[in-house]
């Protein structure tokens, strides 16, 4: 789980089970990632959510890496968690 310096949090994952590419486990660096959940509706995921209706209780499946570095920043950056290679983990700003 990603926790944003705002409390705005989201799963984050890439491995061979996830809608990521590419879609193995451990690989160096992740292009598209797969992202769950979150605490509330965020506009930027929200093309990529597999039940629009219901943007706080689904999946985004195969999100562009630098779209979730772009919700962490606008969140403020990140406060906890982890996130897959090719994402980038931007610290809280100050």
């Amino acid at each position: 789980m990603v926790v944003c310096a705002d409390g705005f949090n989201m799963s984050v994952q890439a491995h061979d089970g996830a809608y990521c590419d590419p879609r193995k486990d451990a690989a160096q660096k992740y292009s598209l990632v797969e992202v769950g959940f979150p605490s509330q509706t965020e506009a930027l995921i929200l093309p990529w959510a597999e039940d629009q209706d219901d943007p706080t209780g689904t999946v985004y499946g195969f999100v562009p890496v630098d779209v979730v570095t772009n919700v962490i920043v606008k969140h403020g950056g990140m406060v906890e968690g982890e996130v897959p290679p090719g994402v980038i983990a931007v610290p809280p700003h100050e």
